[in-house]
């Protein structure tokens, strides 16, 4: 599984957004291709799944096991930020008014866009 594609990375860089969101971005952006594959491997809904079985398939899916034979922490680290990234992946389907599945790249960035509009207004001094 590719984190991200070329054309992705390049959408992701033009956002305007501050290094940490871009960061933030991208791994929402992979965290839902990796979502979306748990939730169609345990024909569950990407809502519905749970901390456990994304724990499950980190620590099954044949393109990690070279990582976690290199370090034994990876399976924990791995599977918390993909765990966390349901929270702004919510977020961003409630705001387009669609399941997460179908979220697309571009309505991600504009949310993590929005989202650092939203945080610079509040941060500026009326």
């Amino acid at each position: 599984m590719e984190f991200l594609t070329e054309d992705e990375a390049i959408q992701v860089d033009a956002a305007l957004l501050s290094s940490k969101e871009k960061f933030s971005t991208r791994l929402a952006i992979y965290a839902l291709r990796c979502l979306k594959e748990i939730a169609e491997t345990q024909d569950i809904k990407i809502d519905n799944i749970k901390p456990e079985q994304v724990q499950y398939w980190v620590k099954n899916d044949d393109s990690f096991k070279e990582k976690l034979e290199l370090d034994s922490n990876f399976h924990d680290f791995f599977s918390k930020l993909v765990i966390s990234s349901l929270k702004p992946l919510k977020q961003a389907s409630q705001a387009e008014n669609i399941p997460i599945q179908d979220l697309t790249v571009k309505q991600l960035i504009q949310w993590f866009e929005q989202q650092s509009k939203n945080n610079l207004a509040q941060e500026s001094p009326i």
